[in-house]
């Protein structure tokens, strides 16, 4: 590694520190309804957009009231997203006259964009249309996002109130995450990538001729105003085939650099929104720190497997699957930051990483969507754990556990495990099924641990809704796009429903102010028990699974073998 790629790390992540009270602090506004200095602009297009709806935005909504109104909404969006895909031949903005897509792949298409999953069994540029792209694609990468940001918005109010019965109001917040956070980051972004040459147009393919003399075609398309809400929303979802290794999509170091930043940016964000609204910033720094330490630590991990000498290619620092363009760390960093942050976009290949550096990343996505996370999903995805980590540190004390002053009871624990276990619980059946049936192992490019690396990935990638793949895995059949869209629904809705009924079953406790035996939650050993946790409750569940891929291929890649 360089002194500049180093100097390129400190300064990511410097960034990121800086920018995180900044952004929270606007978001913490918008949730409590506050002015902001884009109020003037967008609040008279806030009550429009109410009155034409027939919301009403002084009403709340209990829990189950809530998760009604997400649940319908987010069906409706996926039935769009399928019925385009299946009448695209016939719609307009179809230059290159792409055809109906087939069954299947529409539905795991629309699952996938509807879930924040943005999991690709297709090529861009070779399958949807314009109108697809941006009437369903592109308006999903909105709505799934607000959707998360909603669902912890709602689970911050139900930690925060005192003996209150609501816990906010779904289409409000949903509009406000859209409407004021959503749509004007994603309008700075895309003007600095079109900037930077991301394109950004209607024109059909152009036909070019190769120095070999062949002729190819180039894919076009209105590229960059869905880059910058795929990486603000925590989407991935690339509008070409290669995604963010496609020079149209990510054209220089500058765009590379900031659409890795676009990554961390509003689930960093997040944590310290949810300590000034629950009125102490120091829990929300404790968060931060936790996930910040998992990532850096994992992201060393990753980096010092890469620079180590390969024992199969004799060299250190291989480029094979890397972006060759911006160098090892880039393609490295990309790989921790969209595996820990829940986004699925890349610039290189994981398949191509040593296997301790592809495992680490796959690591990320099975703890579940907690380091950092998609936006919102991240913070209600740690909280999960932050309840967990009171209940045990509450046992071993012998005292009933307290979170923030409410008592954290059998309901809560519940949930929460249900949380856990029903994403963890499709990624290693769906995984087994796979393994053992030819329908699941025709589809592999590789054999042996590599082979059900690109399996087990998959299922871990659907299941956490985070999109990525390990590459090399023939995911567009049948077999494939069912299971997977099953994994994405039961990761999605299997942790948001619990999360909402924590929600609910939080807000009407009494608040009880701290006393002696109180166990602290905003300092440093609440930090490190919390890790601990996530790592034992989290990290062994998969290790077995883990054991079978990575772990045995690395043991293998220091004898001098690969697959």
């Amino acid at each position: 590694m360089t002194p500049l790629e180093l100097l390129q790390l400190v300064a990511y992540f410097g960034l990121l520190i800086v920018l995180t009270p900044l952004l929270g602090g606007f978001m913490a506004r918008i949730f409590a309804g506050k002015r902001t200095f884009l109020s003037p602009v967008l609040r008279p297009v806030e009550v429009i957009t109410y009155r034409l709806t027939g919301v009403k935005a002084d009403e709340e909504q209990d829990w189950r009231g809530y998760a009604v109104a997400l649940v319908v909404f987010n069906v409706l969006g996926f039935f769009v997203v399928f019925g385009l895909q299946l009448a695209q031949g016939v719609l307009p903005l179809n230059p290159a006259g792409l055809p109906t897509v087939e069954a299947t792949l529409a539905f795991n298409t629309a699952t996938s964009f509807m879930t924040n999953t943005n999991w690709q069994s297709y090529a861009g540029e070779t399958t949807l249309s314009y109108a697809t792209q941006m009437l369903g694609l592109a308006v999903q990468n909105f709505v799934s996002a607000a959707t998360g940001i909603a669902v912890v918005s709602a689970l911050i109010r139900g930690l925060a109130r005192r003996t209150a019965h609501t816990i906010g109001n779904f289409w409000v917040d949903l509009v406000r995450s859209t409407m004021y956070i959503l749509l004007p980051l994603s309008l700075i972004l895309a003007l600095v990538l079109v900037s930077q040459g991301v394109m950004q147009n209607f024109s059909a393919p152009v036909e070019a001729t190769t120095l070999t003399g062949v002729t190819q075609a180039l894919p076009q398309g209105p590229a960059a105003s869905q880059i910058a809400i795929k990486q603000l929303g925590t989407n991935g979802g690339g509008f070409f085939n290669v995604n963010s290794a496609h020079p149209f999509e990510n054209p220089t170091p500058l765009s590379n650099f900031l659409q890795m930043l676009a990554i961390l940016l509003i689930p960093a964000a997040l944590t310290n929104t949810y300590g000034r609204m629950i009125g102490s910033q120091r829990q929300g720094w404790v968060i931060f720190a936790a996930m910040l330490i998992m990532l850096i630590t994992g992201l060393s991990l990753m980096l010092v497997s890469e620079y180590s000498s390969n024992p199969v290619f004799g060299v250190a620092g291989v480029l094979e699957g890397k972006e060759v363009r911006f160098g090892i760390t880039n393609s490295i960093l990309w790989g921790a930051a969209t595996t820990a942050a829940s986004n699925g976009s890349v610039n290189a290949m994981q398949s191509s990483f040593t296997p301790l550096a592809g495992g680490i990343a796959m690591l990320n996505i099975l703890l579940g969507e907690i380091i950092f996370g998609g936006v919102g999903a991240g913070l209600y995805g740690m909280l999960i754990f932050v309840i967990m980590t009171v209940f045990i540190a509450g046992l071993m004390v012998g005292r009933t556990p307290e979170y923030l002053g409410k008592k954290i009871e059998a309901r809560e624990i519940q949930m929460a495990i249900l949380a856990i276990l029903l994403p963890s619980a499709a990624v290693l059946l769906m995984t087994a099924l796979a393994s053992v049936t030819e329908a699941g192992l025709s589809s592999r490019a590789n054999v042996g641990p590599h082979g059900f690396s690109e399996i087990l990935y998959a299922f871990a990638s659907a299941s956490n809704n985070n999109g990525s793949a390990f590459a090399g895995l023939n995911a567009n059949t049948p077999f494939y796009n069912l299971l997977l869209g099953i994994a994405m629904w039961v990761g999605r809705f299997g942790v948001i429903i619990p999360v909402l009924a924590i929600a609910g079953s939080m807000v009407v406790k009494k608040t009880a102010p701290p006393s002696p035996g109180t166990f602290p939650t905003d300092g440093a050993v609440f930090a490190g028990l919390l890790i601990a946790i996530i790592l034992i409750v989290g990290a062994l569940t998969f290790f077995p699974a883990l054991t079978l891929g990575p772990i045995v291929e690395h043991l293998l890649m220091a004898a001098g073998r690969s697959f």
